[in-house]
């Protein structure tokens, strides 16, 4: 099937794709995890449910963040492509 075919059946899901993650990245992925559990039994009350709504708003900005950088980074290889393929004289 071209890629094409497989895009217009859905069969493509970027998302999907197993990050390769360096010794650097993981290791702060863990220090990050490891620090929020301590100040979630750190924290009570509105205190906890404060650091909770900004663990949430966080989440949500990376979210965007990646789809921003996604489509930056598809719409140069598109234009990359055009500029390949397409003579302008």
């Amino acid at each position: 099937m071209s890629f094409i075919e497989e895009l217009f059946y859905g069969n493509l899901d970027p998302q999907s794709r197993p990050r390769r993650s360096t010794c650097r990245v993981s290791r702060a992925v863990a220090s990050l995890d490891e620090l929020e559990d301590a100040l979630t039994e750190r924290l009570q009350g509105e205190d906890k449910r404060l650091f909770l709504k900004f663990v949430d708003a966080y989440d949500e900005f990376l979210g965007s963040a990646d789809l921003e950088s996604f489509t930056c980074g598809f719409r140069l290889g598109a234009a990359f492509t055009y500029d390949t393929f397409v003579e302008k004289e």
